[in-house]
């Protein structure tokens, strides 16, 4: 290959009417961002229940419980401290967000399917979570858009003379 021959393959791919790196996630994910960003400033007041020994139920992927200090309430509100920190980089534009919100599908499809699991042998019931189809909705549009928004270059997006906001963002 000559050396001064252009790889389109390298290229960041500019889509017509995207202007920000936010606007490549479907509606649906922007309202889990904020949910998560909501309980995300709730975590607190959960903290705070469970210091002064009241009941705080705490749900997510299967597994729930009252008590905020049991091993699976500080482990629910971990979970819910890194879906948060996820939200909050996606909302924010983050260049790691794709990344983690990966890495966040893939815990959360792993707890689903060990609590579908816990609930087949402990329980002999079957259920199946509804949290998964999102799951992998999620995994897949993450996937989907990670190049775009790896390589997103602001300065195409931009009017002339207004400031880099990848400068402001990261």
């Amino acid at each position: 290959m000559d050396e001064n021959q252009i790889r389109y393959d390298d290229l960041p791919v500019i889509k017509p009417g995207i202007k920000r790196r936010r606007n490549l996630l479907p509606w649906w994910i922007i309202a889990c961002i904020w949910l998560f960003l909501i309980f995300l400033a709730v975590v607190p007041v959960g903290v705070v229940f469970g210091l002064l020994n009241f009941d705080f139920q705490i749900s997510l992927l299967g597994l729930s419980t009252n008590d905020p200090f049991s091993a699976i309430g500080l482990f629910l509100i971990a979970l819910f401290i890194f879906k948060g920190i996820t939200a909050f980089g996606l909302w924010t534009e983050k260049v790691w967000a794709v990344d983690v919100a990966k890495i966040d599908a893939i815990i959360s499809l792993v707890i689903c399917c060990l609590t579908m699991g816990y609930s087949l042998f402990a329980r002999h019931t079957f259920t199946i979570r509804l949290e998964l189809i999102l799951i992998i909705l999620y995994y897949l549009k993450m996937n989907n858009i990670e190049y775009d928004w790896k390589n997103f270059d602001y300065s195409e997006h931009a009017p002339p003379g207004d400031p880099d906001p990848v400068e402001i963002v990261n």
